[in-house]
């Protein structure tokens, strides 16, 4: 996992940049590491790069078959805030968020409040980039297994992550959820 596959895009200066999400598996931190960059030479290389070595086919290490990457910081507290049952989304937002979705099937989802205005939540927006095989139960971070009211289908608290067919109905996504433990969505992701 320390040699991967990344496609390039050249900007200013003269340092490489990476998504933050990659940085673990080649155990890097922001204290001054050093990192050498390859280019693949013949027709050969480039097709393992390719197929072998890029960063999607990378996710998951084959050591303990469980992810090495996953959500991190900013991208980790978007998916925990759209996900709270009060987040609320208006027609001009959720439509802005439609036009930039690259695979947008030009269906949209019924709003989930429909008067005086349509609304849809945080959780419908999220419904979107599932694919719609996955099927999912876990539990939040901070679920209390122990109390009685934190039982069933429905939590007080809104910590049973529930996906039935790509489709979010309860929970708030969390670092135990979307994070590099075995069964995250992540991982259920990655290996279908």
């Amino acid at each position: 996992m320390s040699i991967m596959g990344h496609r390039i895009k050249i900007m200013p200066y003269s340092t490489f940049r990476l998504n933050l999400s990659v940085t673990s598996p080649y155990n890097a931190d922001f204290d001054g590491d050093e990192m050498n960059m390859h280019v693949p030479q013949s027709f050969e290389t480039r097709a393992e790069v390719l197929e072998l070595m890029m960063v999607p086919k990378c996710i998951v290490s084959p050591q303990a078959n469980k992810p090495v990457m996953g959500i991190v910081q900013d991208t980790l507290l978007g998916c925990r805030k759209i996900t709270k049952r009060d987040t609320l989304i208006e027609k001009d937002v959720f439509m802005n968020i439609l036009m930039w979705w690259e695979d947008f099937d030009g269906k949209v989802p019924t709003p989930a409040i429909l008067k005086p205005k349509p609304i849809w939540t945080g959780k419908q927006v999220f419904n979107l980039i599932i694919p719609k095989q996955i099927n999912l139960i876990r539990f939040s971070a901070w679920h209390d297994a122990d109390a009685e009211k934190e039982s069933g289908y429905i939590t007080p608290s809104d910590t049973m992550v529930r996906i039935e067919k790509g489709e979010l109905l309860s929970g708030i996504l969390c670092k135990k959820t979307l994070g590099t433990s075995m069964g995250s969505l992540i991982h259920v992701i990655w290996k279908r």
